[in-house]
């Protein structure tokens, strides 16, 4: 079974040439040189869409980040920002404006690039400020799903799921259900749409919507996707507090993967010659880009963590081996051989160098005391074991001061699997909280309350041992280096929101109607109808493919089960994922937390 998934016959870079291109056309708008001021959050995606050289291509000569104050100096003749919808960047723009030298420039023009949406709000703020009429081009840039690889699509709103199931604000809905309509324009009609969860069923509503006011203009693609199945993150509010045991996964909890990047710490990369002597170390954070485009890592990425360091000696050995392979080489056209699979040999080499160091830096970690004890606690947990009153090992981290974040995870972690708290055992967690780290999250306390994460138990009946016990979400017997099951992600519990998507294939979910009563929202099903033409007729052995789409955030060990699932020999679906952005237990709950500011006076 291959590790990497080459995938089939969903070609993501057809949406990533569509976005290239509208860049284009609204660049080329713009005549002349031009510089771009970015907001910060966007050159993270943008990367992932237009490299450099595409901007140079359109006369893009410099590029600033939004900041207070007067803008850098430059010779060019368009200024183009582009931002967020955000008010608090408007007045950055309208102070950079107003600060500009007229007497030097005066035939520069103004653009803005509102992403993904332009807002009346904003719109008013600038003219509040009185320089609306200073921009040439105001238009917005509908970057609604970013390919990050191969078979995965983020919108990477950062604020999704506190808007979603905190705020009430149905926005990042709006722009899911609009990135769909866009990938069915690209990709063909998605025949079937199952769904689970409110979010899921608001943007099913709308996206159903959004195709009936296109009308006739639909597209005469074969439909590429045969399902979506869009599921709510709170309906699988467990999976992401727990900590994730793959390799890609461990390397985000400790250092977070941004935009498919890592910054990770440079005294394990420096070559040996160099770090004797003490001197010369780098203090820079060593900036490597993580995709399944670098072979190894595509191998090892979704594998546990138990099982990289075999992968990575194993490799060792046949590089090794392929180098020593230039004493054999006798003869010219042997030699020559030889050169001409130098440059691959050595990417290679320096690949491997590079995942042996993070490997040793996640070792570290996983076989300190702290981590072990702390996953001790989670899986007694998740497999039901002690989940009713106050946890000792809980209590003496809260008394030790360990990072609040972890106290959350833990507590939240207990509370979802006992489908809530003892109104006993809550409040003396709250209390020993705010005692602890001060009073002042509360709102935090309450933020966890309303998004379902830590809540009294309403009724007497704790359900997570039938949803444990019908889904299979807890393995005893987990298969660390060869997994059969998707429970390796996590060394024995199988994420519930994959285990939807793999019950949804077969048998289909019927057979948990129990289950699915029991979690959060509506459960529902639509089909959207085909002309006769464009049906699909399936090949001897071709895999369907399924569009999992998580409303409110997904883990990379969620997308390691998943891309198990598609390599299944005898699976007979391929997944595509898409989110709204991706999350582990600390980003998740840190989106969560807000402090009660002390009164001004």
């Amino acid at each position: 079974m291959a590790a990497h998934l080459s995938c089939g016959r969903v070609n993501l870079s057809v949406l990533r040439e569509a976005m290239r291109m509208e860049l284009r056309e609204f660049l080329d708008k713009c005549a002349g040189s031009k510089a771009i001021v970015w907001d910060e959050y966007l050159t993270g995606p943008f990367g992932l869409i237009a490299q450099y050289s595409l901007l140079k291509e359109h006369e893009v000569e410099k590029m600033f980040t939004l900041k207070a104050g007067p803008l850098p100096s430059s010779d060019v003749k368009n200024i183009i920002f582009f931002v967020r919808p955000k008010l608090e960047l408007m007045d950055i723009i309208a102070e950079n404006i107003r600060r500009e030298d007229k007497g030097r420039f005066p035939q520069r023009d103004f653009h803005i690039l509102f992403v993904p949406h332009r807002s009346l709000l904003c719109e008013q703020r600038l003219k509040d400020l009185g320089v609306l009429g200073s921009f040439f081009h105001r238009e917005e840039y509908r970057l609604n799903l970013i390919p990050f690889d191969g078979d995965l699509l983020s919108m990477e709103s950062e604020n999704a799921f506190k808007e979603c199931y905190l705020e009430n604000d149905q926005t990042t809905l709006y722009h899911a259900a609009k990135g769909l309509t866009t990938l069915q324009a690209l990709y063909g009609t998605i025949p079937q749409i199952f769904g689970k969860g409110e979010c899921a069923r608001h943007v099913a509503n709308m996206m159903i919507r959004m195709k009936r006011e296109l009308g006739g203009s639909q597209n005469q693609i074969i439909p590429v996707f045969d399902t979506l199945l869009l599921l709510d993150r709170n309906v699988d509010l467990l999976t992401p507090l727990a900590t994730q045991l793959t390799y890609e996964g461990l390397i985000d909890e400790v250092y977070g993967i941004q935009n498919s990047n890592v910054k990770l710490p440079p005294e394990k990369f420096v070559p040996k010659k160099q770090g004797e002597g003490g001197k010369d170390l780098p203090t820079e954070p060593k900036k490597l880009l993580l995709n399944s485009a670098e072979e190894l890592y595509a191998e090892i990425r979704d594998k546990n963590f138990n099982a990289v360091g075999s992968v990575l000696s194993k490799k060792a050995k046949i590089i090794s081996a392929a180098f020593e392979g230039r004493h054999s080489a006798k003869t010219v056209g042997e030699i020559k051989q030889f050169v001409s699979q130098l440059p691959h040999m050595q990417a290679e080499r320096a690949s491997l160098a590079n995942h042996t160091s993070i490997a040793e830096l996640i070792k570290e970690i996983t076989t300190s005391e702290a981590f072990f004890d702390n996953l001790t606690v989670e899986q007694e947990f998740m497999s039901g074991f002690d989940t009713d009153k106050v946890n000792a090992y809980i209590e003496d981290s809260i008394a030790k001061k360990d990072p609040l974040i972890t106290i959350l995870r833990l507590v939240c972690l207990q509370s979802v699997c006992n489908m809530g708290l003892k109104p006993k055992v809550l409040d003396y967690y709250k209390r020993e909280i705010l005692q602890t780290y001060g009073y002042e999250h509360i709102l935090t306390l309450h933020n966890l309350e309303k998004a379902g994460l830590l809540k009294p138990q309403t009724s007497s009946r704790n359900n997570y041992p039938t949803i444990r016990k019908t889904l299979r979400l807890w393995m005893d017997d987990v298969n660390e280096q060869n997994p059969n099951d998707i429970s390796y992600v996590y060394s024995g519990y199988a994420p519930l929101s994959v285990r939807l998507a793999q019950v949804l294939v077969r048998p289909g979910w019927r057979s948990i109607e129990e289950v699915l009563k029991i979690l959060p929202g509506p459960q529902f099903e639509e089909r959207q109808s085909l002309p006769a033409g464009l049906v699909k007729k399936r090949q001897q052995g071709e895999n369907k493919v399924m569009l999992v789409f998580f409303l409110g955030g997904v883990t990379f060990a969620e997308i390691a089960a998943l891309r198990f699932l598609s390599q299944l020999e005898d699976g007979g679906t391929e997944y595509i994922i898409a989110t709204t952005k991706l999350i582990n237990g600390t980003t998740w709950i840190k989106s969560l937390m807000e402090k009660l500011e002390p009164p001004p006076f």
